[in-house]
């Protein structure tokens, strides 16, 4: 059991990769008919079986790291062993802990309402499922810029498969614009990182972050930039303005497990942009430029969402507006820079990508009952729940409009409360209450057209009117209304559990303002406790490997403070380089002992 905890211990950030990595690989040599067979395969049970295992042991290990970081720990894996900045490494901290949790608190009661129909309308749907939240898993614990890339293209492509699940003509349109977007966004993301490595020399997150303050200025200015093509890439992803205006409609076609499953891809804007350009680039010069910006667009990303929900004629595009002006508040939030206002920030962050999950479900549920007038705010006659969905659907509105006592209400007294000593305070505190009524009037426009000005049924049994609606479903899709419970109920302890919940996040922000802590965590020091690193670069140094030959390494003595000793007696470190690593420690003890005698004396 000691060994079993201790290799737990040793490995604990691969394993929230490795898990949805495998299961999708499982899903996919399990083989998939067409679509129109999927029902009566025999497989799709197995299918359906392995992807609800595999997410419910996510969610236990997500828990399992939001618990080992309450603490302040930092963990970090590295693979091969090769730590940072020359090797790859994970890095488990509150902030990726706290955003594994949201992926899967929505990922279990989704694909478990998915697997009751929605997975037989297209191919290898729980496969794609998987991939995305491997996507998901590695951009939050990756602790390098490049694979952050790899990462987010993971998750890109499998988003691009599930958009399109079901079919259809406009799904196949808005999944042109989509990978259109994201395409130009890859090439940008690619570009900024030629910018960073090419004047920093290093993609690692800590190490960049220290490298940065210590540059020339032309350099200085060049990696700036380069962050800068990172922060317009975050910001696509997050679907703030002017770069967001694809997410309404998008998200408007897409299936409703998928477009509930979507609401935490913009939280991986947000968590890029809080990640690396409020830590690496942290100098005064970087935030000066980014910060600024970001309060303009936040302030201008939240009035446009709610203006847009006000002036839209569908319910889905109506849900896509308002998450649009919840990343708005959002952005504020982080754009003010203090500890306090990035933990309302993430308090608001989770409260919002839950909500917005919950009212594409509720969507779902209306538009099975409202037949041919399907999400249109058009007067229909009432539909057979009407009473109960009205109900829900008033909930969910408070919740959104950020009215008390939910959670929605307690995250924007969260950012106000950290307006305190911001320059722009009123200017906040404004938008965030004009907001919140534009909100609440949006919502009773749409209850209006939906639920209070429903005409009532046909009741001549001979009509056409009449046969029509007595064939709409009388219940909710299987499983619709369950999950909306689940998740509402989820809402609410979200409420009663306020206190130490802001709390974890005020910690959760401190850490990530703290780059000393994240460093010390990544990177290695040496016996005169220099930390080891890329820099000074030399572009004519060429490194000895396995089968390069024999060539001086004058780094050499550096080598045992980067890998683990087992790995240092392996067969990848040749004899020749051992004797120069022995060699460079004799001569090093013999300048430290040179240095001590005049003080001896």
């Amino acid at each position: 059991m000691t060994d079993l905890l201790q290799f737990w211990q040793q490995h604990t950030p691969i394993f929230s990769i490795l898990l949805p990595a495998l299961t999708a690989f499982i899903l996919v040599l399990l083989g998939n008919p067409g679509s129109g067979s999927l029902e009566t395969d025999w497989r799709q049970p197995w299918r359906r079986g392995i992807s609800h295992v595999s997410t419910f042991l996510g969610l236990v290990i997500a828990v399992s790291y939001l618990v080992t970081t309450t603490q302040g720990q930092i963990s970090v894996y590295a693979l091969s062993e090769w730590t940072a900045p020359f090797g790859i490494v994970l890095v488990l901290d509150r902030l990726s802990a706290l955003m594994l949790v949201l992926t899967y608190v929505l990922a279990v009661p989704v694909i478990w309402y998915a697997s009751k129909e929605w997975d037989t309308r297209g191919r290898y749907f729980h496969a794609m499922m998987h991939f995305l939240l491997m996507g998901l898993s590695g951009a939050f614990l990756t602790g390098d810029l490049f694979n952050l890339f790899v990462f987010f293209e993971i998750l890109l492509m499998a988003s691009y498969v599930l958009l399109l699940h079901g079919q259809g003509k406009a799904r196949f349109q808005l999944g042109i614009h989509y990978v259109t977007i994201n395409l130009l966004a890859s090439a940008l993301f690619l570009i900024g990182l030629g910018l960073i490595y090419s004047s920093i020399g290093s993609l690692n997150m800590a190490d960049a972050a220290r490298l940065l303050p210590l540059l020339e200025n032309d350099q200085h200015q060049i990696a700036v930039a380069g962050g800068l093509l990172l922060f317009v890439v975050f910001g696509i992803k997050a679907a703030m303005l002017p770069v967001g205006f694809w997410l309404p409609k998008t998200y408007a076609v897409a299936t409703t497990p998928v477009a509930a499953i979507f609401t935490i891809m913009t939280k991986v804007g947000i968590y890029a942009i809080i990640r690396v350009n409020g830590t690496v680039f942290d100098d005064a010069y970087s935030h000066q430029i980014l910060m600024n910006c970001l309060m303009v667009i936040g302030l201008i990303t939240s009035l446009y969402g709610v203006i847009g929900a006000i002036g839209t004629d569908r319910l889905r595009r109506f849900i896509g507006f308002m998450i649009i002006s919840s990343i708005g508040t959002i952005l504020i939030a982080i754009a003010m820079n203090t500890t306090a206002s990035w933990a309302g920030a993430l308090y608001y962050m989770v409260h919002s990508t839950i909500i917005g999950a919950v009212f594409y479900m509720l969507s779902g549920w209306i538009t099975s009952q409202r037949g041919e007038f399907k999400d249109h705010f058009k007067i229909a006659p009432r539909i057979k729940q009407n009473t109960l969905v009205s109900i829900v659907y008033f909930i969910v509105a408070l919740m959104m409009a950020g009215l008390p006592p939910f959670s929605g209400f307690l995250g924007k007294v969260f950012i106000l409360q950290a307006t305190a000593n911001s320059p722009y305070q009123m200017t906040i505190i404004i938008t965030v209450l004009l907001v919140s009524l534009l909100s609440i009037l949006a919502f009773t426009r749409v209850g209006f057209v939906l639920f209070w000005r429903a005409t009532a049924p046909e009741q001549d049994v001979n009509s056409k009117e009449y046969t029509r609606y007595d064939n709409l479903p009388k219940q909710a899709p299987p499983r619709n209304d369950k999950v909306v419970y689940v998740l509402l109920t989820t809402l609410m302890a979200y409420v009663i559990f306020a206190s130490p919940i802001y709390n974890f996040s005020y910690q959760t922000a401190e850490q990530i303002k703290d780059n000393a802590i994240y460093e010390a965590a990544l990177l290695k020091r040496d016996a005169q406790g220099k930390v080891i690193s890329v820099q000074p670069f030399d572009p004519e140094y060429l490194p000895e490997t396995k089968y390069g030959g024999e060539s001086v390494d004058p780094n050499a003595h550096l080598i045992p403070y980067m890998i683990s000793e087992n790995t240092l007696k392996g067969e990848h470190i040749s004899d020749f380089k051992q004797r120069q690593i022995k060699e460079q420690y004799v001569e090093q003890q013999q300048s430290s002992d040179n240095k001590l005698k005049p003080m001896e004396q």
